[in-house]
């Protein structure tokens, strides 16, 4: 059963706390991973294959880049699910 975009965020969330210690009521669709919420690109890539991982898809290297805001990868992966 795919996940609702809530269920994503949520389980985003948590990924981000466990990789960077943000508070995962931090996270939310509107914030920029960069940005807002100070991710490096290190800790980006771990977040992506855990996503991957936890969520079943797949994130392409060349789509990570586009992944700016919270809200671009919980579309991603809403998506993309199987």
């Amino acid at each position: 059963m795919a996940l609702s975009s809530q269920d994503v965020l949520a389980g985003l969330a948590e990924l981000v706390n466990d990789e960077t210690g943000i508070a995962a009521d931090a996270v939310q669709m509107e914030k920029s991973f960069t940005d807002d919420l100070d991710i490096d690109s290190i800790s980006m890539m771990t977040i992506v294959v855990n996503a991957e991982d936890k969520f079943g898809v797949k994130i392409p290297d060349e789509k990570v880049k586009d992944l700016i805001t919270v809200a671009d990868a919980v579309n991603f992966i809403t998506e993309n699910q199987a």
